[in-house]
């Protein structure tokens, strides 16, 4: 492979931007991108396997390529890239100069491990935007759960601007996806009691106990959780709102559920 590339159509620098750009080239590949010093630290101790580096050295300090080199396996192609190819690919100016393609990790439900005897679970239903995605790993991340499981996914779990939302918290979570009937047959046999945020049939939140084995559900702000999420909820909570509106940001409500069973759990 090549140590130095400046020109845009070089293969691989095409395969880069291809990888960004579409799911199904990201789902029929196996690979994807990441964006950033901190994110792909943060991959590399996720256990992702980084194929290539792509680094500026008129961007990246030296010392930080190589801290990245002897974080990385050795197998790991470093590639140097013109500032011209890495102003073309990168979407932020902060990310120091470097950009990575790794292998993805499998996160199907049959893959899923739990190793606590009373987990902390997020389950987001349907989120479309990218953005509320990343925000929702964030926060599992900051609460340190035990889980988290997407039901319903509009896109995948490498998406970009997910990693980029995330802050690589993509890769600090134990993450499944799943349908929404796979992922209430799995709570049910692993006897996880159902939190589902939402107006029907609801009690204020800080009035249910979180300790044992639960997951909080949270559905879209739009459209809220779907029909078979409420059936077969065990309590319906509610975030009482005292302004004019009814709902809040989905990444803030599940922020306020969350710490609440952290709370009740003694932070543990």
């Amino acid at each position: 492979m090549e140590k130095y590339i400046s020109s845009l159509q070089n293969p691989l620098i095409k395969q880069f931007a291809l990888l960004q750009e579409k799911s199904r080239e990201r789902k029929k590949t196996g690979l994807f991108t990441i964006e950033g010093q901190r994110e792909i630290t943060l991959a590399i101790k996720g256990n992702c396997i980084i194929k290539t580096v792509l680094f500026s050295s008129e961007i990246i300090a030296e010392e930080d390529l190589y801290v990245l080199k002897d974080l990385s396996d050795t197998e790991t192609d470093f590639v140097e890239i013109s500032t011209e190819v890495y102003d073309k690919l990168a979407y932020r100016n902060s990310t120091e100069g470097i950009l990575a393609i790794a292998k993805s990790n499998e996160h199907s439900l049959e893959n899923f491990t739990l190793s606590s005897k009373n987990p902390l679970i997020l389950v987001a239903e349907a989120t479309e935007k990218p953005g509320n995605i990343g925000a929702l790993l964030r926060t599992a991340d900051a609460a340190n759960l035990d889980g988290v499981i997407i039901a319903d996914m509009k896109t995948d779990i490498y998406n970009p601007n997910i990693i980029r939302s995330s802050v690589g918290c993509v890769f600090t979570n134990n993450i499944a996806t799943g349908s929404t009937s796979e992922i209430i047959a799995f709570l049910k046999e692993s006897n996880i009691t159902m939190y589902c945020a939402a107006l029907q049939s609801s009690t204020p939140y800080y009035t249910q106990d979180y300790k044992e084995g639960c997951a909080i559900v949270v559905g879209t702000e739009a459209t809220g959780l779907s029909k078979e999420w409420l059936q077969h909820s065990n309590q319906n909570i509610i975030i009482p709102m005292q302004g004019e509106i009814d709902s809040m940001n989905v990444s803030v409500a599940a922020g306020i559920l969350i710490f609440e069973a952290k709370r009740q759990r003694g932070f543990n």
